[in-house]
């Protein structure tokens, strides 16, 4: 993603059509305990929101990377705001298609 300076991503981006896919795909990955439609698309990721912790984001990043054909780096700098919220994760995952 081009850099987004901003404190949450997920508040400037504009909605992805991949939101609910990636909701599904977070729920059924990680077997959380709630439905994908509850998933707020803004909300962070990692921490309170969803209790994510760092073991989770990697195995979401596994998950993208399989599904959708690109590799997520765990040494890319840009990491925390890719995975900022699940729209700026969407957000990334169309940038990388359009390459």
């Amino acid at each position: 993603m081009s850099a987004i300076d901003v404190k949450s991503a997920g508040d400037v981006l504009p909605p992805s059509v991949l939101e609910p896919e990636l909701a599904e795909l977070l729920v059924r990955a990680l077997n959380l305990e709630i439905s994908p439609t509850d998933i707020d698309p803004t909300a962070p990721l990692y921490g309170d929101a969803l209790g994510l912790d760092s073991i989770d984001i990697l195995e979401l990043a596994l998950e993208v990377s399989q599904r959708y054909g690109f590799e997520l780096r765990s040494d890319d700098e840009n990491n925390h705001k890719i995975f900022a919220s699940l729209r700026s994760l969407a957000a990334h995952i169309e940038q990388q298609r359009k390459r």
